[in-house]
C-alpha cells in the first residue's frame, strides 16, 4: 500500500472541555500516513479523548481534526474511514468467531459467500486459521484480541484506532502481542493509532509517539529520541526511569544550575578512591540501598543533601550475593557528558 504525503491525522488547535475540565487543551498534532503512532500518558492525560475524537465518538469543543486532508471534526463515526479496537474486545458471545469477523460486511449487505471468504482470509492474517466455528468463550484472551483485530481490519479502514487493547492480558502474552501487532501493522500498511499508559508498549511498537500530560502534548518524536532526550521533567520521569539533577548539585557536577537528566543505565560505579575519566561528569556517594532484579541490579546512591541517584547495572558476571554486599560502601559515579541531557534544551 502506497503512503500519502498528506498526514493520516491532523489536529489543529484542538480542545475538548467537559464543564470546567480541560480534557484536551490546544493540541496540535500530525500523524503520518502508514505509521504506528502511540499516544502515551497517565490516566486523565487526554490521550483517550483524542482517540475518541478521531473515531467520531466525541467532538472537539474548538479546533479542527483532519483525516487524510478532510475536515471530519463533526462527522459521525460511520462517515469516517476508521475503525476501533477496544480493551474488552466487544465480541458477540452468541456468534461464532467467523461470524464475528464477518459482522461488518454483513451490515454492509455483502453476499454471504464473499464475506465468509473475506473473514477466513482475515483469520489467517491474524494467525487463527481453522478457528472460525468456535465461540469467543472457547478462545484465550490473546486469541479474542486477534479476532477483534480481524473484525476491525476486514472493513479495510485507512486508520485503525487501538484503545489499550492489551491491557487485559498477562505480561508474557502482552509482550508477545506487542511484537505481533507491530508485524501486523507493517503487513497491512495502514496507520495504527495506539493509546496506552505503558511506556514499554510505546517504546516497543511505535514509529513515533506523543507523550500526554494534563490535556497537553509534552513531546512528540521517535521512541529513542523521547527516551534519550526528554523535553521536560515530566517526560524524563514518565518514559523510563531518570535521575533529575538540579540546583547546587548540578552546578557542582556540570558547572551550570540548569536541570539535566541522566538515565540509570548510563552511570558507572567505581570503588572509592578509583578515579573516573577526566572528560566525564562524576560524583561521590554512599550506596544506601541495593535491589537485585535478576537481569540487572539497581543501586540507590546517596550523594548527600537529600540527593539520591538511581544506578542500574546488568548482572553480566555477578551473582545475587555480590551486589547486595555493596550496601553501605562509598563509591564514585561517573557518566559521559553526552549522556547528561539538559531538560528543555534543543
Amino acid at each position: 500500500m502506497s503512503k500519502s504525503s498528506t498526514p493520516a491525522i491532523q489536529f489543529k488547535d484542538v480542545s475538548r472541555h467537559f464543564g470546567d475540565v480541560r480534557a484536551v487543551d490546544h493540541v496540535d498534532l500530525q500523524i503520518a500516513d502508514g505509521e504506528f503512532f502511540t499516544m502515551l500518558g497517565p490516566s486523565g492525560s487526554g490521550k483517550t479523548t483524542c482517540l475518541r475524537m478521531i473515531a467520531g465518538f466525541d467532538q472537539p469543543t474548538s479546533g479542527q481534526i483532519f483525516l487524510h486532508g478532510t475536515d471530519v471534526s463533526y462527522l459521525p463515526p460511520y462517515e469516517r474511514e476508521v475503525n476501533t479496537v477496544f480493551q474488552d474486545y466487544a465480541l458477540f458471545p452468541h456468534m461464532t468467531v467467523l461470524d464475528n469477523v464477518a459482522y461488518g460486511l454483513m451490515v454492509r449487505n455483502v453476499p454471504k459467500d464473499k464475506r465468509k471468504a473475506e473473514a477466513e482470509k482475515m483469520l489467517e492474517l491474524v494467525r487463527l486459521p481453522g478457528l472460525g466455528k468456535r465461540k469467543p468463550s472457547q478462545l484465550s484472551g490473546g486469541q479474542r484480541q486477534r479476532v477483534a483485530l480481524a473484525r476491525a481490519l476486514i472493513l479495510k479502514p485507512r486508520v485503525l484506532l487501538l484503545d489499550e487493547p492489551l491491557g487485559a492480558l498477562d505480561l508474557k502474552l502482552r509482550q508477545e502481542m506487542q511484537l505481533e501487532l507491530k508485524a501486523l501493522q507493517e503487513q497491512v500498511g495502514i496507520t495504527f493509532v495506539y493509546v496506552t499508559h505503558d511506556q514499554e508498549e510505546a517504546l516497543t511498537m511505535s514509529d513515533s509517539l506523543a507523550v500526554f500530560n494534563q490535556g497537553r502534548i509534552e513531546q512528540v518524536g521517535a521512541p529513542a529520541e523521547i527516551y534519550e532526550s526528554p523535553a521536560s521533567e515530566f517526560v524524563a520521569g514518565f518514559v523510563g526511569v531518570s535521575n533529575l539533577i538540579r540546583g547546587p548539585l548540578a552546578k557542582q557536577i556540570t558547572g551550570s544550575t540548569a536541570t539535566f537528566s541522566i538515565r540509570p543505565e548510563k552511570i558507572h560505579i567505581l570503588k572509592a578512591g578509583e578515579k573516573p575519566p577526566s572528560e566525564a561528569y562524576s560524583a561521590g556517594g554512599l550506596i544506601s540501598d541495593v535491589i537485585y532484579l535478576g537481569m540487572y541490579t539497581r543501586y540507590e546512591v546517596d550523594l548527600g543533601g537529600g540527593n539520591i541517584l538511581t544506578v542500574a547495572q546488568q548482572n553480566l558476571t555477578t551473582t545475587k550475593g555480590k551486589p547486595l554486599a555493596a550496601k553501605g560502601q562509598q563509591v564514585q559515579l561517573f557518566w559521559e557528558k553526552d549522556h547528561a541531557k539538559q531538560i528543555g534544551a534543543k
